[in-house]
Order: structure tokens, then C-alpha cells, then sequence
């Protein structure tokens, strides 16, 4: 979400982040498996599998790893079997946390991101129990090099986009997120690579339906708490439903 973005990006300009190649691997192999389990291992046939292949190149992602990840997801290795799975909890100030993961193993993966919960005196819920503050959403990721902001939203209307606003990937780079309703994602995706803007990623979103003002002690809770699920090996997002202003997350950054 675009309050999650801000807080990267904050956290970037002030050299909190740091870049690990372990950890790019991880991101860029499971955006692989999901891809090609959306839309089979023939990178021809699926645009958003070139995508995720792209960016594996860009980080040097191993060939034998790229490979796998590709079987993997779409099924092909007898060994494995992949699923999505979403867990859903309140957290400090009463906001709503969605973490979706890729896991071949789900008592692993609901024990790690139980326990992230836990350590911070939060629980798990059961399905349904936070995700009825969000609203699911196609999303695309516009590069913001070499275009602006009114010439995304005018390709945007004209294939079913709904809203754009300022983003940024975890390096910090500046994006464009557009929304749009679910089923206008391939055509608002082809639609805006058309006018000649470069897609770095699409797929589906949460968007909240509200947003939950917090600061203080929550705010920072929140946020170590949210760092804390990313860091689970299998967590693919996090979405929660926070406003902090620009102000308190700049605050909460300067203290790390």
C-alpha cells in the first residue's frame, strides 16, 4: 500500500535498509514461482513470468535457481507442492495485517509468521477476520523514469485504470502504482507497455477500505512488527491499513 511504500522509501534515504543479495534472491525466485503458477512456465505465454525472469537477470540469480523456480511453481517438480496462503491479525493500534506467503510446507510457514505475531503479543486470526477492511485490486508498477504522473493517469483511464499514485521499489526507486478492478489487470498492463511506459510489476493488491490513523508507541510497534513478517522466508506481502504521517514515520526512521 502507498503508506507502506513511503515508509521504504524513508527508510532507504536514511540508510537504514540495507541491500542483501540473500535476500533479492529470495524476492525475485518466489515472484518466479508465482508467476509461473498463474500462468505456466512458457515465459512466451506469460507476460508477467518475462517480468519476474527480467528481474531475476538484473540481480544474477543463478540459472539452475531461475530454472527450478519456474518447475517449482508450476507444479513440475514431484517433490514440491507450492501453495498460496494468506494469514490475517490486528496489530498495535487495532490495524488490519494481511501477510501472503509461498510455502511448500504449512506448518512451517504458520508456525514462523505465528511467531512474529506472538513475540509481540498478537495472535493469528481466522479467515475473513481482517480481510473484510481491504478490497482485492489489480495493481501495476510503472517505472517513473522518463514519464509523469498525468501521462500514467491518461493511459490508465483510457484501459481500465482506477487511481495512481506515488510509489517506490524497496531500493527506493521512484514508481507509479495504478489500480484497477481485477479483471481490467492484462488489459490496463498491455494497455499502459503500449504507450511506451516500462511495467515492472503486476498482479494483484489489497487496498484497505479505510485506514487507521496511529503514532506514538503503535506506530513504531507496527512497523517493527511489519519488518518482522517480511522477514519470513516465505512471506511474498504484507498489507495493513495505517496512516502515519509522513512526519511520525520520519521520526520513528531517525531513531532506528
Amino acid at each position: 500500500m502507498a503508506g507502506h511504500s513511503k515508509w521504504a522509501n524513508i527508510k532507504h534515504r536514511k540508510g537504514a535498509q540495507d541491500a542483501k543479495r540473500g535476500k533479492a534472491f529470495s524476492k525475485v525466485v518466489k515472484d518466479i514461482m508465482v508467476a509461473s503458477r498463474l500462468g505456466g512456465p512458457d515465459p512466451e505465454a506469460n507476460p508477467r513470468l518475462r517480468l519476474a525472469i527480467a528481474k531475476a537477470k538484473s540481480v544474477s540469480l543463478p540459472r539452475d535457481n531461475l530454472d527450478r523456480a519456474i518447475l517449482k511453481g508450476a507444479g513440475l517438480l514431484e517433490e514440491d507442492n507450492v501453495e498460496e496462503v494468506m494469514y490475517e491479525a490486528y496489530g498495535p493500534g487495532g490495524v488490519g495485517i494481511l501477510v501472503e506467503c509461498l510455502t511448500d510446507n504449512r506448518n512451517r510457514t504458520a508456525s514462523e509468521v505465528r511467531h512474529a505475531f506472538s513475540k509481540r503479543g498478537y495472535a493469528i486470526g481466522v479467515s475473513g477476520s481482517a480481510a473484510h477492511a481491504f478490497n482485492q485490486s489489480g495493481e501495476v508498477l510503472v517505472s517513473a523514469a522518463g514519464t509523469t504522473e498525468d501521462s500514467v493517469m491518461l493511459a490508465a483511464m483510457e484501459h481500465g485504470g482506477d487511481d495512481v499514485q506515488d510509489s517506490s521499489d524497496d531500493d527506493g526507486n521512484p514508481l507509479f502504482q495504478v489500480i484497477c478492478e481485477v479483471s481490467e489487470l492484462e488489459s490496463l498492463r498491455e494497455g499502459l507497455e503500449n504507450a511506451g511506459m516500462t511495467v515492472e510489476s503486476y498482479g494483484l493488491t489489497w487496498i484497505p477500505s479505510v485506514e487507521i490513523p496511529v503514532e506514538g508507541k503503535d506506530a513504531e510497534q507496527l512497523l517493527a512488527l511489519i519488518e518482522a513478517l517480511e522477514e519470513v522466508d516465505d512471506t511474498r506481502t504484507v498489507h495493513a491499513n495505517y496512516d502515519i504521517s509522513d512526519e511520525e514515520m520520519e521520526r520513528i526512521a531517525g531513531e532506528d
